[in-house]
């Protein structure tokens, strides 16, 4: 992640951004760690998926399973944005910046289309399985964040956070045109946001736009803060999520305990951090943003092994994400051939809605030893090309 170098003078963005001439950049390792923590827990989530152990359950090794893979799409998206105004400072031209979250935003989606559906089924089979998955809503909310850079990044990122907080509303949009419309904005605006119509047939939605948007908006407005001194970047961060996980415990706890719950339901705190992801509430954002801008000044601080093992994954997350798919896949059928004797790849047919039966689910234990094994391979080839890109830095490394 480019970023100005610290001793910047502070600035501010009342007003719209003008053309500024390219900045000297060097890179935030805070960013760069939180990012890498991030997709080692996606790969906790992704391997869960092969392994069919639900997405959840009353257990708290299965539940906290699930949980804390829950940060990562947040996380993910609103660094994203941040990483999107870091850029623009390193190019120092929004209609530069435009053009580039465009094309990496169109390359984004037909990679999910493409090579990413194909390494989640290892089959071509569309007329039976297409997927917009989180990459596919990654690539186009940069397309629409396309169209927001022109302003200041303090009315970006305000617009984001309003888009969170209203979003239930977008529910309504399609109630605006006249009935007999409606089946034909449905396989759009599905896309967009759930409002009870059909979408596009044969497409399994799994995240609508709205309200990534907002995340990723948010979080390029978020990106001014990263520009100001370290300490008071440090206060800032700590305010910021500190603030947002409390305003979460708050109300989340005051529903838990005034909600009923029946005889079997799960215990409160289950309930509590069960958050609604699909589409992500404001609770569930609160819970997820919060303590990842919070955790920011301590990996900003973090030295080691693993502060340097986790800057690799962060710096180039987007090949992390080709890599660890089909690895993942390939681990699940060797565990299978292994454990049964044949690998059963009509399983993962449809993934990530596999149907794994349920006598054939991994244990946790062998669960976490594959997330371990595959981590730990993964590292070699993200190390090389981190390195690479590095030296490289301009041309088609920068997409990906």
């Amino acid at each position: 992640m480019d970023a100005v170098a610290a001793k910047q003078p502070v600035m501010t963005y009342d007003a719209p951004a003008s053309p500024a001439p390219p900045q000297p950049t060097s890179r935030i390792q805070s960013i760069d760690i939180a990012r890498g923590l991030v997709m080692v827990l996606m790969a906790i989530d992704h391997v869960r998926v092969y392994s069919g152990v639900p997405p959840g359950g009353d257990t708290a090794g299965v539940f906290f399973t699930r949980w804390i893979t829950h940060f990562c799409a947040p996380a993910f998206v609103f660094l994203a944005g941040t990483a999107a105004f870091l850029h623009g400072r390193k190019l120092g031209d929004q209609g530069a910046l435009a053009r580039y979250l465009v094309t990496r935003g169109l390359m984004l989606v037909v990679l999910e289309l493409t090579l990413i559906r194909f390494t989640w089924t290892f089959n071509v089979a569309y007329d039976q399985f297409v997927l917009a998955g989180v990459i596919w809503m990654l690539g186009w909310c940069m397309v629409l964040l396309a169209g927001l850079v022109r302003f200041s990044p303090k009315t970006v990122g305000i617009t984001g956070v309003a888009i969170i907080l209203v979003q239930q509303f977008f529910h309504l949009v399609p109630r605006a045109f006249p009935e007999s419309m409606r089946p034909a904005i449905g396989t759009v605006w599905e896309f967009f946001y759930p409002a009870g119509l059909d979408g596009a047939p044969g497409i399994a939605i799994l995240y609508v736009l709205i309200p990534w948007i907002g995340v990723m908006a948010a979080g390029y407005g978020f990106g001014a803060l990263m520009l100001r001194a370290p300490e008071e970047r440090r206060r800032l961060c700590l305010r910021i999520g500190l603030s947002a996980t409390a305003l979460f415990l708050v109300v989340a706890g005051i529903a838990t305990a005034l909600l009923p719950a029946g005889d079997d339901a799960p215990p409160a705190l289950f309930r509590m951090l069960n958050q609604n992801k699909y589409p992500a509430s404001q609770l569930f954002l609160l819970m997820t943003l919060g303590p990842t801008i919070a955790l920011l000044p301590a990996a900003e601080r973090m030295r080691g092994w693993l502060a340097d093992a986790l800057a690799v994954f962060g710096r180039v997350p987007m090949f992390y994400y080709l890599l660890h798919i089909p690895l993942i896949h390939i681990s699940a059928l060797i565990v299978s051939q292994l454990r049964d004797g044949a690998m059963h790849p009509e399983w993962y047919a449809t993934a990530p809605f596999t149907s794994v039966p349920e006598e054939a689910r991994w244990s946790l234990g062998l669960l976490y030893l594959v997330f371990l094994i595959d981590v730990v391979i993964l590292y070699f080839p993200c190390r090389w090309y981190a390195g690479y890109k590095a030296r490289k830095r301009t041309g088609w490394v920068t997409y990906v």
